[in-house]
């Protein structure tokens, strides 16, 4: 099991309907982060910044590469676009973090 930790960066005023439709998660884009090899997901926001903190464990064989092109997450990230900052294909726009501790 591999540890990720990554950032994102929320658009001012954006955190109640962030968390609005994260509390409403779509079953069948829950199901695909599963079964794709993604577990323990959590997401933090530091509300000084606006910045997004996201860490989860990924499973042997974990192919990010799937995600980015399903027609679930496709959707998913054209929802979410108006809240965060996004690429061009309105997948956000991620800062991958070197993992310096940690205490399983």
């Amino acid at each position: 099991m591999k540890l990720r930790g990554f950032t994102m960066k929320l658009k001012p005023g954006c955190e109640a309907e962030y968390r609005r439709r994260h509390e409403a998660l779509w079953p069948e884009l829950a199901a695909l982060l599963r079964e794709s090899g993604i577990s323990d997901y959590a997401i933090f926001l530091d509300r000084s910044t606006g910045t997004l903190f996201a860490v989860q464990k990924l499973a042997p064989g974990h192919d990010p590469a799937r995600l980015r092109t399903h027609p679930v997450m496709r959707r998913w990230w054209d929802f979410m676009a108006d809240l965060m900052e996004v690429h061009p294909d309105h997948a956000p726009v991620e800062g991958e973090l070197e993992l310096m501790f940690y205490l399983p």
